[in-house]
């Protein structure tokens, strides 16, 4: 059964070398019951809402499954936000959705697949050290990007809470027939 592992919220803004000078990428889990609206997780921030945030991108989705995958391969663990998702997810292949797929998380909430991650710099900064070199194509070319969501029905959830696919569109293109690779 899908579920909610963690949701997600920014711990604190930091400094960062882009054009913004923070990012909100560091992200923890919030324990308890979150409040989601339009705008996603209602602790949450961006820091660069032209490339992140709004309705389109109001949740970052992440899988364990593929956070799995980044620990074995940079060695250390990598726990809920550090991807700077909102949402870690466990069950569900996030990458093998749809566009325009919804699921339910919880008793109410409702939210649609809109688009893949494009990984960026301040991502690659945020890896930080040997790792960061080369990460955005390393990230990319693994095609375990994650979708951002539209919130269609706010509601509260909480790390545990079941996910259900309630529509997969029938022929809308997947997640990622709609990347193109940043670099």
């Amino acid at each position: 059964m899908p579920r909610l592992l963690a949701v997600c919220a920014v711990r604190q803004l930091r400094p960062d070398a882009g054009y913004n000078g923070v990012t909100a990428i560091d992200k923890r889990p919030i324990e308890g019951a979150v409040r989601i609206g339009p705008y996603g997780v209602r602790a949450d921030v961006q820091a660069d809402r032209k490339h992140h945030g709004g309705l389109d991108k109001a949740l970052y989705a992440y899988a364990q499954e593929d956070a799995a995958f980044w620990e074995a391969e940079l060695g250390r663990e990598l726990p809920p936000g550090w991807f700077g998702e909102n949402l870690r997810i466990e069950g569900l292949d996030v990458n093998a959705a749809l566009i325009g797929e919804r699921w339910r998380i919880g008793a109410r909430m409702e939210v649609e697949v809109t688009m893949p991650r494009t990984p960026c710099q301040t991502f690659a900064r945020w890896v930080g050290g040997s790792d960061a070199r080369g990460w955005v194509r390393r990230f990319s070319s693994e095609r375990r990007l994650g979708p951002y969501l539209r919130v269609l029905r706010g509601g509260t959830v909480r790390a545990g809470d079941e996910i259900v696919v309630v529509n997969r569109p029938a022929g809308a293109p997947g997640l990622l027939d709609r990347y193109t690779d940043p670099e």
